[in-house]
C-alpha cells in the first residue's frame, strides 16, 4: 500500500478523489499524464484497496475506499506510536546518561 503511494501522480489522484467520485477523463484533464496512464494508476490504487469504482451509465466513477484508508491510517498511527516511543526511550536514556543531570 505504501509503495503505491510513493508515486506523485497516484498521490495527486487520491487527493482529487478525496473530494468525491470522478471519471478517468475528468482526472486526466487535471493531471499532466494521459488518460491511459491515469487508468493504470487507478488500477494500482484499486489493487491495494485505496480506491473503488462503480459503473455510472457508460462510464466508471472512481472514489476513495474508506475501508482501505482505515487500514492505511491504522498502519500510520502504529508507525507514529512506535516512533514516538523510540524517541522517548532515546531521550530518557540520554538524560540518564548525562553526567550534568
Amino acid at each position: 500500500m505504501m509503495t503505491a503511494l510513493g508515486d506523485p501522480t497516484r498521490q495527486a489522484i487520491l487527493d482529487r478523489l478525496s473530494d468525491g467520485a470522478r471519471a478517468v477523463g475528468e482526472l486526466a484533464s487535471e493531471l499532466p499524464v494521459s488518460r491511459p496512464a491515469v487508468s493504470q494508476h487507478l488500477k494500482v490504487l484499486k489493487d491495494v484497496g485505496l480506491v473503488r469504482d462503480r459503473r455510472d451509465g457508460t462510464r466508471r466513477l472512481y472514489q476513495v475506499d474508506p475501508a482501505g484508508l482505515a487500514v492505511l491510517r491504522t498502519y500510520l498511527d502504529q508507525f507514529w506510536e512506535r516512533s514516538l516511543a523510540a524517541f522517548r526511550e532515546t531521550t530518557e536514556a540520554e538524560v540518564n546518561d548525562d553526567p550534568g543531570s
